[in-house]
């Protein structure tokens, strides 16, 4: 694929995810998550060809005209769409796939000092909502979502939904909804969790207070 019709997919991408975008001009001059994807681009051309400086000069320079961090060694695929973008910093050893969605404040993590694989590999058409973060040498697999705010430690089978501080599985989305990010019709694990400590609670309340009533009744007469 050419550079130009790699720049117009990039283009049609914005206009397939976001549906405050009205006119071309408007996304190549408006929109700081694609531009931050084309200085990544650029630098990371510069990293594979062994000029590290550079690249991170030049990724430098991106993150402040976008206020997103990407690190020349990450590794990302085709239609990587960052929409309204501030706050998002992807590591080194990131990896990420084809048709992913991120929105803003997301972090891509490490959790080793070790010169190794120590970021996130996120795989096709996943959803990552605002404010989530990922840390380690984890795998989300294809089709997830990542609930907005999450803090994710552990790998993400395919096809799940995963909410909370630290993530859980919630589900398994309806496909077809997957890139909507509807988060009032997520699952929350850990309300559900309290809300059946909450219930049984009241039960055994009820329980205990009817016995109390019945210990406390006078004995008829024989």
């Amino acid at each position: 694929m050419s550079v130009l019709s790699r720049l117009r997919e990039d283009v049609r991408n914005v206009f397939e995810n976001d549906p405050a975008a009205r006119s071309t001009l408007e996304v190549v001059t408006c929109y700081p998550g694609l531009h931050a994807v084309w200085f990544h681009r650029l630098s990371h051309r510069l990293w594979l060809g062994g000029w590290h400086w550079p690249a991170r000069l030049l990724s430098h320079l991106g993150r402040w005209l976008t206020g997103i961090e990407i690190h020349p060694g990450a590794v990302i695929g085709r239609r990587f769409f960052i929409d309204h973008g501030g706050g998002v910093v992807i590591g080194e050893t990131a990896e990420i796939g084809d048709d992913v969605l991120m929105y803003q404040g997301c972090t891509l993590g490490g959790t080793s000092l070790e010169r190794e694989k120590r970021h996130p590999t996120v795989e096709d058409d996943v959803v990552i909502g605002a404010g989530a973060i990922l840390l380690g040498p984890l795998r989300v697999g294809h089709d997830s979502k990542i609930g907005a705010g999450s803090v994710v430690l552990k790998s993400v089978p395919p096809n799940s939904t995963v909410v909370g501080v630290p993530a859980t599985e919630a589900g398994h989305p309806d496909r077809r909804e997957l890139r909507q990010l509807h988060h009032e019709d997520l699952r929350d694990p850990t309300r559900e969790a309290i809300e059946a400590l909450g219930s049984r609670y009241r039960e055994l309340h009820q329980r205990l207070t009817a016995l109390e009533v019945a210990l406390e009744e006078p004995k008829r007469p024989e």
